[in-house]
């Protein structure tokens, strides 16, 4: 069952009821700010970081579900209702939510007015804009009153939501012309406060929350809106809002814009104050004045749909297959660089208040977006290295606002310090620039003790070569990948966190995925340290990549398929000899992915036995059988219920680690197969199933054990987003930078006659077309550039900045 359809044109997904499974939302925003949006208009908006900078407040585990957000109520002689439908929920006899990139737009339509509710964060600015265009559709005169809201976060969005002995007593506000100042604490340390403005003199407002919705009232029907009439209230500690309310009359087919702003100003510690208590309200002013016009507006969604322009023509594919093109060439990218700004700190799921920007996730998260703007991935991957330590290990997260290295999660996840030698060599491949590596970066965020980025790289390679066990593999720490397979917590205390809970001192528990990631990632440390001169340490570093190689061999494979770990007791984990558990997705993708067992066969066995035991019409289950009960010594993921997260689930994040494995099998019709098949657009006429959005990935999808399988939970912010984009447009597609250039391989089903793509890479812009006359799989026979041929598959940088015209021939 679809709930909407892809308008590809406009890059729009339109959805067409607001009774979707779940909330289909949106993110606002590109640089600072940032706001969240469903179909219905429910949301929250922050500055950097959600937790502690969040401007509006939102509230989960709700009923209704999706309750809090941006409203905007219309009165009409009794009746009020709100064209997003909720939390009014009046019937709308039209209906209309089109998501776009960077903005959305909501239309609802009752008894012959319409209401068009336009948002977006204009680029280069720290707020949200929202224009509403009110119309009568009807053919009598209409007179009616239309009522902004927002209700505001006292800044910390964790002590927002707890210490009331304090924040009842300290909202303030400030009221002057068309404007709302939220300026609770500005009196003391903060120098930052929020606005809330409409472009028309107002017709009154409120700024108390219980003045406007009523002691005992919900959203769905506050007391001022209900008699039409605002009470004029100014908050006084307890919970301040924003709310304007506005006279309107419309002549038949008239229609009138109004243009609310909600910002975020922070002031220089002598500039905060205009008169004693009073704020300075300048630069709020200034902000404004930039969207007081129709015209304006228009002008910075040009900028803005510009701005899109650009990023996704770094990569386009014209194929046979609009579900295919979409994926690639709209949505997918959109969700890289949605997760690249949020990493996982700020969804619909995570409250944004528990998790920081994550070391591993924000290095998986550049190799889907550093093509895009290569720029701001080299300031990440500093800002990201600056949060490890001196031996190698990281802090496993890190806040937004301070950059620094999150305590209350720590570090000891040890596959996280491979990732930053992934999305360094990723960012070089991309560039060229080489000079990244010379950088001064801090250990632990101290200015006074840097190293070099090489330096950091080199820490973390040997963290791994100094951290191993009994068997020669990595020893695992608080976890690999899977934060949930902790086999050092032996957590017998209900509610304790795995992750954060003290481990088992010296503990000897292996990871059989580390020594795939270390594998897979080694031959590019390796090469960056030859590109340095440093040919001593690059054959040394080769060297325990293939020990590493010949041990995940002996001690990793068991018979069929690759072992996911050894625990405390020395016990294999992933093993035909378990009773549950018996095989892993994680090590079968990233082992294969790093050619160990291709040439002896393994890999192939490991792939097959993937296909015959985890595989379903949904996608690839982590593990089977799937645990029944509470394993002491494997930790968090015995916890769940068989079929969901990590005990069984389709955690989607790993499938594309299948996908890529068999393109290096040369399996493409596999490798599609695995691909379209969790890849969203593929799922729209299951929606009712999915329940997720059918525009972007979930983390993760019922498995065959559950109850529901083939639901989706937890959209957008997954890492599931830039590694099925590497999936396809490097592995099937097969079009990949590489340290000397960019190497053409495709891997596709044998069917395809061909397609082409677009890529611009180091300034260049190369239009290349695959042809397959002899619907193979994989294989380049030929390659001309700009009808010269090339030997090999690889295009050496022309760095004239023109367009070239490449052709490719499989066989």
């Amino acid at each position: 069952m679809k709930f909407g359809t892809f308008d590809d044109t406009r890059k729009e997904y339109v959805i067409n009821t607001p009774k979707t499974p779940y909330p289909w939302i949106n993110y606002l925003g590109n640089e600072q700010f940032f706001g969240l949006i469903s179909n219905t208009a429910g949301g929250y908006t922050f500055y950097r970081d959600a937790r502690m900078r969040r401007l509006t407040r939102y509230r989960y585990n709700n009923i209704p579900l999706d309750t809090g957000g941006r409203y905007y109520y219309l009165y009409d002689d009794g009746d009020f209702w709100t064209p997003g439908w909720m939390p009014v929920k009046r019937d709308l006899d039209f209906y209309e939510c089109r998501h776009g990139l960077g903005y959305t737009s909501i239309t609802g339509e009752r008894n012959g007015i319409s209401v068009n509710q336009l948002a977006f964060v204009p680029m280069g600015h720290n707020a949200e804009v929202h224009r509403l265009v009110v119309k009568n559709t009807g053919d009598a005169k209409k007179s009616v009153k239309l009522f902004s809201f927002a209700e505001f976060c006292l800044w910390n969005a964790q002590d927002d939501m707890t210490n009331f002995q304090r924040n009842l007593s300290t909202g303030e506000v400030e009221v002057k012309d068309s404007v709302i100042y939220h300026k609770t604490e500005y009196r003391e340390r903060r120098n930052h406060y929020a606005f809330y403005s409409v472009n028309k003199a107002i017709d009154g407002f409120d700024t108390d929350r219980e003045s406007f919705v009523g002691m005992y009232n919900g959203l769905d029907a506050p007391q001022a809106v209900a008699a039409g009439e605002a009470t004029n209230s100014v908050a006084s500690g307890w919970s301040p809002i924003g709310s304007h309310a506005l006279n309107i009359t419309l002549e038949p087919g008239e229609e009138q814009s109004f243009i609310f702003v909600l910002g975020y100003i922070e002031n220089p510690e002598d500039e905060k104050w205009e008169a004693l208590n009073v704020i300075n309200k300048k630069p709020a002013l200034a902000v404004i004045e930039q969207f007081a016009t129709d015209a304006q507006v228009d002008a910075a969604l040009a900028v803005l749909a510009a701005h899109w322009d650009n990023l996704l023509s770094k990569y386009q594919i014209q194929s046979g297959d609009e579900k295919l093109n979409r994926m690639v060439n709209i949505w997918n990218p959109y969700q890289c660089m949605v997760t690249f700004n949020m990493s996982r700190s700020a969804s619909y799921f995570e409250s944004g208040i528990g998790r920081g920007m994550g070391f591993r996730d924000s290095n998986q998260d550049l190799l889907g977006f550093v093509h895009q703007i290569p720029e701001r991935a080299r300031e990440r991957i500093l800002d990201i290295a600056a949060t490890q330590f001196e031996d190698g290990s990281a802090y496993h997260q890190y806040q937004p606002l301070t950059k620094k290295g999150n305590n209350e999660v720590g570090s000891g996840f040890n596959d996280d310090p491979l990732w930053l030698i992934s999305g360094t060599a990723a960012y070089i491949k991309e560039t060229g620039d080489y000079s990244i590596l010379d950088e001064q970066v801090p250990f632990d965020s101290n200015p006074d003790n840097t190293a070099t980025l090489f330096e950091h790289l080199k820490r973390s390679f040997e963290h791994v070569t100094n951290n191993l066990g009994p068997h020669g593999l990595p020893l695992i720490g608080r976890a690999d990948w899977n934060d949930c397979l902790n086999l050092n917590c032996f957590s017998t205390e209900p509610g304790e966190s795995f992750q954060t809970t003290e481990n088992i001192a010296g503990g000897v528990a292996e990871s059989v995925f580390i020594a795939g990631l270390f594998v897979f990632v080694g031959p590019d440390y390796a090469e960056i340290c030859r590109m340095r001169g440093l040919d001593d340490v690059a054959a040394d570093a080769v060297a325990k990549i293939d020990n590493m190689r010949e041990i995940t061999l002996t001690h990793g494979f068991d018979g069929d398929w690759f072992l996911r770990a050894y625990d405390h007791y020395g016990d294999k984990i992933g093993s035909k000899e378990n009773e549950e558990g018996q095989i892993f997705i994680e090590p079968q993708g990233i082992c294969v992915m790093a050619g160990i067992g291709v040439e002896g066969g393994q890999a192939d066995k490991a792939l097959t036995s993937v296909q015959e035991r985890l595989d379903t019409k949904y996608g690839i289950v982590l593990q089977q059988p799937p645990y029944s009960k509470y394993y002491l010594n494997l930790g968090e993921i015995s916890t769940y219920p068989p079929g969901y997260k990590e005990n069984a689930g389709i955690f989607c994040h790993n499938n594309p680690w299948i996908m890529i494995a068999e393109t290096v099998l040369g399996h493409g019709d596999r490798a599609f197969e695995v691909y379209s098949k969790i890849a969203p657009a593929y799922l729209e006429d299951i929606s009712e199933v999915h329940r997720m959005e059918p525009y972007v990935y979930s983390q993760m999808i019922a498995g065959k054990d559950a109850v529901r399988h083939g639901e989706a939970k937890n959209s957008w912010l997954t890492g599931t987003a830039a590694w099925n984009y590497v999936a396809i447009t490097q592995s099937i597609l097969g079009i990949q930078a590489d340290f000397g250039g960019l190497k053409v391989d495709p891997c596709i089903p044998a069917a395809w006659d061909g397609f082409e793509i677009t890529r611009v890479f180091r300034g260049d812009t190369y239009v290349i077309q695959i042809k397959n006359p002899n619907h193979v799989s994989k294989g380049v026979a030929r390659l001309t550039v700009d009808g010269a041929a090339v030997e090999g598959n690889v295009i050496a940088p022309a760095g004239d900045g023109a367009v070239h015209h490449v052709v490719v021939e499989l066989g």
